[in-house]
C-alpha cells in the first residue's frame, strides 16, 4: 500500500507500507542506527539496500542520548565519509533515530535527503510521517530542532515481529490519539479488533499514516490544525521531562497525558465520562500506563510554559470533544488545570 503526502509547496513522497523491496541510491548513503535494531534488522535491510558507497553509524540506544552529541557522532561520521549535498542518510530504527537523522540532515552541509525506515511501531504510525526533527535538551523534548522532510518513507510491518510488548503499547498510544482527535469510526474499530493480528495491525498503521498525511498536507508547519496531532503531549512532555526520560517510553507518557486531558476536557464539558472512560480501558487492554503521582503540582503546571505551542504566556491544550474532534485553545483557567492536576 502507498499514501502519498503533497505539501502545499508542492513537495511530494510515499509513504509505502509493505515488505522492503530492492531499494538502490547511485550516491553515498549512511544508515543511522542503534545496536538493538542492528542487531535484528541490518542484515535483512542490507539484504535490500545497496549504494555507491554504503556505511553504518551506530548510536546509542535510548532518549536520554537524543542530544547534541550524538547529532556529532553522526555529522563526524558523515564528514570522515566525505559524504556531499546529492549523499543520503537513512533512518534505521525508531522515533528517535528518526528525529535525530532528520535533524542531522538538515543542517549537514545546509541540507541533505534522508529516508526513513521505521522499526518500531510508534515510529511507523506517527514520528516518521510529516518531517519534524529534533533533540531534546535540560528544558524540555524537541526544543531543537527543525521542519525537514524525508524524500521517502518505507514501513514493513514484518519488523514488528521483534518489537517488546512496552514498545508495541507503546505505538498503539499513538493510533489510539489518532483516532480520538481525528475519526470515531476508526476508534470503535480499535475497541472491538485485536491489534496483535497481522492483518489488524497493517490496517491501523495504513489508517494512521493516512490520517497523519492529510493533516501534514494541510498544515506542515503546525500552525493550525497539526497542533491536534499534540493530544496527549502537552502534558506527556513534562512526565518525560520530570522522569529524566529513562522511566516512561514516549508512547506510554503520551497514554497518561491523554488520560489527563481527557479529565481536563470532562471538566470543562468537552467529553463525558463515559468517553472518557472508553479511552483508559482501550489504553489498558494493551498495558499502556494511565496513572502517574506528580510530586509538586505548581512545578508541573510551570512546566507547561516550556511547550513549543505555549505563545504570549498562555498554555495551549489540545483537548477531545467526545470521540472523534478535538480543540485546541488556550482559554483554559489555571485553576481547572489544577484541580486536575491534583487528581493526580
Amino acid at each position: 500500500m502507498i499514501v502519498n503526502i503533497t505539501l502545499p509547496n508542492n513537495t511530494s513522497y510515499d509513504i509505502t507500507i509493505d515488505k522492503l523491496n530492492d531499494i538502490h541510491f547511485d550516491t553515498k548513503v549512511v544508515v543511522v542506527t542503534n545496536p538493538t535494531v542492528s542487531g535484528f534488522h541490518l542484515d535483512y535491510l542490507k539484504k535490500y539496500l545497496s549504494a555507491k558507497e554504503l556505511s553504518v553509524v551506530t548510536i546509542p540506544d535510548g532518549e536520554e542520548y537524543k542530544n547534541m552529541s550524538t547529532i556529532d557522532m553522526i555529522l563526524n561520521h558523515c564528514f570522515e565519509h566525505r559524504l556531499d549535498r546529492k549523499s543520503l542518510l537513512v533512518a534505521f530504527g525508531g522515533g528517535v533515530i528518526g528525529d535525530m537523522t532528520g535533524f542531522a540532515a538538515s543542517i549537514y552541509q545546509r541540507g541533505i535527503n534522508f529516508v526513513q525506515i521505521p522499526t518500531t511501531l510508534l515510529s511507523q504510525v506517527d514520528a516518521s510521517v510529516g518531517g519534524k526533527t529534533g533533540i531534546n535538551n535540560k528544558y524540555g523534548k524537541n526544543l531543537i530542532g527543525a521542519f525537514h522532510q524525508p524524500k521517502a518513507v518505507l514501513i514493513d510491518p514484518s519488523m514488528l515481529k521483534t518489537l517488546p510488548k512496552r514498545e508495541f503499547g507503546a505505538g498503539v498510544a499513538e493510533i489510539v490519539k489518532m483516532a480520538v482527535t481525528f475519526n470515531k469510526d476508526f476508534f470503535e474499530w480499535l475497541e472491538q479488533n485485536d491489534l496483535t493480528s497481522d492483518e489488524n495491525i497493517k490496517i491501523a498503521i495504513a489508517k494512521s499514516v493516512e490520517t497523519k498525511a492529510d493533516v501534514v498536507s494541510k498544515d506542515e508547519k503546525e500552525h493550525g490544525i497539526r497542533a491536534a496531532l499534540n493530544y496527549g503531549h502537552t502534558f506527556g512532555h513534562v512526565i518525560e521531562n520530570e522522569t529524566n526520560y529513562n522511566t516512561y517510553l514516549h508512547g506510554e507518557a503520551v497514554g497518561i497525558g491523554m488520560v489527563m486531558a481527557n479529565k481536563l476536557a470532562v471538566k470543562v464539558g468537552l467529553m463525558n465520562e463515559e468517553e472518557a472512560l472508553r479511552v483508559k480501558n482501550l489504553l489498558e487492554k494493551y498495558d499502556i500506563p494511565t496513572s502517574y503521582s506528580i510530586k509538586d503540582v505548581e512545578d508541573f503546571y510551570e512546566h507547561f510554559f516550556l511547550d513549543k505551542k505555549s505563545l504570549d504566556n498562555k498554555i495551549k491544550f489540545i483537548l477531545p470533544k467526545g470521540l472523534g474532534d478535538c480543540v485546541i485553545t488556550d482559554e483554559v483557567s489555571k485553576n481547572d488545570v489544577i484541580e486536575v492536576l491534583k487528581e493526580f
